[in-house]
C-alpha cells in the first residue's frame, strides 16, 4: 500500500512568486518528485495549463479569513462516487470527485497504470468500506471543469448544520423520492 502526503497550499505563485490573496482563484498541480509528490500553485494569470509531468490539477480559491467550506459527510460523497461508477457520461465528474475525496482523505491513491487504450487508470482504496476502485483519469476541458466544480459544490457543500447532519443533501437529484418504508410485523 502506498500512502502519499501532499503539502498544503503554498499561498505563492510558482511562476511569479507573488503571494496569493484571500478569495483569489488559482490552480494547483501535483507533480512526482524524489520524496513522493510536490504541490505547486499558480495564479490565474500565470496558468497556461497543467505541466506535462503532473498527475493531477485543480482550480480552487484561497479562502477568505471568515469563510470555511463545510462538505457533506464522507458517506454521502462515497455513495455518489459509487453511483457515478455506472454512468459513462459522468466519468469526468467521477474523476474530479475522486480527486476531492483523495484530498479529503476519504480515498487513498494506491497507484496508477496505463490501460490498453493508453488511458491512465487510478487505483484508489477506501478504508471506510475496505474497497478498492479503479477509475480512468478523464481530464475535463476548462469549461467542463468549471461546470463540474459548480455541480460538486452545489451538491456537496452546505452550511455547518447540513454538513454535521447530512440533511438537505441529495447527491442523486435525478432519482425519484420514495415514501417511507412500510412496517413489517
Amino acid at each position: 500500500m502506498i500512502d502519499f502526503e501532499v503539502q498544503r497550499c503554498t499561498r505563492h505563485c510558482a511562476v511569479t512568486g507573488r503571494e496569493l490573496k484571500p478569495g483569489e482563484v488559482f490552480y494547483s498541480v501535483l507533480i512526482p518528485d524524489q520524496q513522493g509528490w510536490r504541490r505547486m500553485d499558480y495564479s490565474a494569470e500565470a496558468w497556461h495549463g497543467p505541466p506535462d509531468d503532473c498527475i493531477a490539477w485543480w482550480r480552487t480559491q484561497l479562502p477568505t479569513g471568515h469563510s470555511k467550506k463545510r462538505w457533506a459527510p464522507s458517506e454521502v460523497m462515497l455513495r455518489w462516487f459509487e453511483e457515478l461508477g455506472g454512468r459513462a457520461d459522468q466519468a469526468d465528474v467521477r474523476y474530479v470527485l475522486a480527486l476531492l475525496m483523495i484530498r479529503r482523505r476519504i480515498l487513498r491513491l494506491e497507484g496508477s497504470r496505463r490501460a490498453e487504450d493508453k488511458t491512465e487508470v487510478l487505483t484508489l482504496y477506501c478504508p471506510l468500506n475496505d474497497t478498492t476502485y479503479e477509475i480512468p483519469a478523464i481530464l475535463p476541458s476548462e469549461d467542463r471543469l468549471q461546470q463540474i466544480e459548480e455541480q460538486i459544490t452545489a451538491l456537496l457543500e452546505g452550511d455547518e448544520l447540513e454538513s454535521a447532519t447530512g440533511e438537505g443533501l441529495d447527491p442523486f437529484p435525478s432519482r425519484k423520492k420514495k415514501g417511507p418504508k412500510p412496517e413489517r410485523n
